[in-house]
């Protein structure tokens, strides 16, 4: 387990986002649609919410079809003057995380200026070798299988070398495609096959890795 990887999903894996982090993005992802592509709040609202389902996430089809700066996008988008409250911190996720055998890194969608800060306030960030974020992956977000290569490749990693965790099922589908262990952070009843393990919290990897 030594020669492990692990590539830890930020958002719904190391803390919980959906309370206030996520509103608060999709609040200024919404505003952004609108001032820059001249709609109202419910048009920006529901292309927002289309091209996070059609492409895994918003960026790539502003990119795709509006010609839209990513640096420019996640500036505008990622402004969190009250992070600080935002962010919920579980005081056991220090000791958990330094337990685990292997060197880890934080592979996320998000911009790497937020993943760091996030990072930061959950007191986990001298545990993480490194922050793998969406510019690193040439704006090629997960699921899609470019960025995980960028990372590999970043790296010199082998997909076998390394155990994914993440909230998004889909995100995993591709780990596992390239040969990744897979970990699953999920409530759900039931366990897509390319999942190797679930675990409702990442409190619960220790009594896990055997199975990994």
């Amino acid at each position: 387990m030594n020669a492990r990887v692990w590539l830890f999903d930020l958002d719904n894996t190391l803390h919980d986002a959906t309370p206030h982090v996520f509103p608060h993005i999709n609040r200024s992802m919404t505003a952004y649609l609108q001032e820059y592509l001249q709609l109202d709040e419910a048009a920006a609202n529901a292309l927002r919410v289309d091209y996070w389902q059609r492409y895994g996430a918003t960026l790539t089809g502003l990119m795709k079809h509006h010609g839209t700066d990513p640096d420019h996008f996640l500036w505008h988008t990622h402004q969190f003057p009250q992070l600080r409250q935002m962010v919920l911190r579980q005081p056991r996720l220090h000791h958990v995380l330094q337990g685990l055998p292997g060197r880890k890194v934080v592979f996320s969608n998000a911009p790497e200026q937020y993943a760091r800060a996030v990072l930061k306030l959950l007191r986990v960030d001298d545990l993480f070798e490194d922050v793998f974020a969406i510019e690193h992956a040439h704006y090629k977000p997960k699921p899609q299988v470019a960025g995980f290569r960028h990372l590999l490749r970043q790296y010199r990693l082998q997909g076998a070398q390394c155990v994914m965790v993440e909230d998004s099922a889909e995100n995993l589908l591709t780990a596992k495609r390239l040969g990744m262990h897979t970990v699953w952070v999920s409530t759900a009843p039931s366990t897509p096959s390319h999942v190797d393990v679930k675990v409702r919290t990442v409190l619960d990897l220790p009594r896990v890795l055997a199975k990994l």
